[in-house]
């Protein structure tokens, strides 16, 4: 039986496009004129400190911009790039700049399976502060009540069973009562690995039915496939 449910993002509840063609280039054009403005602010000037660590070195303010960009060129999962990623996009998402994309599917089910009672997370690696401005300036409007936690790479990194062990241990629940979605497969193995139940979200391309984990197009088949009777039947 299902009791919680968690989902990644990118490519899940919302468009790889939204991510890639608009909330990351918005970052990369704007970080550097942002931190210049706030840098003194103290939750902007922790997160420096911290890409200074992760540089083995203290960096000047443009020092840590240019490893910034570089990291963000490289897609490289670094917390306080991805900390600073978020405030940037809090800017742009107070800005009218953009709305957070959610698929019409996702939406529909989110709000269906909290009134039946199973309990909604999301598993990201974009940071928590991230996630709730996505969900919370979307079309449909402020969707963040629906879900009862957020949990970023703070928890561990999302290839790895050991994240889901403790994201399990967060919840409160036992792993194999826990449906975990996403389009990336060594993170549905790692998720697997730790216990839960796992459904493969395939947005674009072909149905493998012979892929390791159960593969379905859209949160409407997840509902039917990864959370009815269906469920019981196995990868295909």
């Amino acid at each position: 039986m299902v009791r919680a449910i968690v989902t990644d993002i990118e490519g899940t509840t919302t468009s790889l496009s939204f991510v890639k063609d608009t909330l990351f280039p918005y970052a990369r054009a704007h970080i550097g004129a942002y931190l210049h403005r706030h840098s003194e602010d103290p939750p902007v000037k922790q997160q420096l400190e911290a890409v200074s660590a992760e540089a083995g070195r203290v960096l000047t303010l443009d020092e840590a911009i240019a490893q910034l960009l570089a990291w963000i060129d490289a897609d490289r999962k670094i917390t306080p790039l991805k900390a600073l990623q978020g405030m940037v996009w809090e800017a742009g998402y107070r800005n009218g700049a953009y709305q957070g994309h959610i698929y019409a599917d996702a939406r529909d089910r989110l709000v269906d399976w909290q009134a039946r009672g199973i309990r909604l997370y999301v598993y990201s690696s974009g940071s928590v502060k991230a996630q709730q401005l996505l969900f919370a300036a979307t079309a449909y409007g402020d969707l963040t009540p629906l879900f009862s936690g957020f949990f970023d790479t703070r928890i561990g990194a999302k290839v790895e069973a050991t994240s889901y062990t403790n994201i399990a241990g967060e919840i409160g629940l036992p792993a194999g009562d826990i449906l975990f979605l996403s389009d990336i497969d060594r993170e549905l193995d790692a998720a697997r690995s730790s216990g839960m139940q796992t459904c493969w979200l395939v947005r674009d391309g072909a149905i493998d039915p012979a892929a390791a984990h159960r593969q379905v197009r859209d949160f409407n088949a997840v509902d039917r496939l990864c959370l009815g009777e269906d469920a019981q039947q196995g990868p295909g």
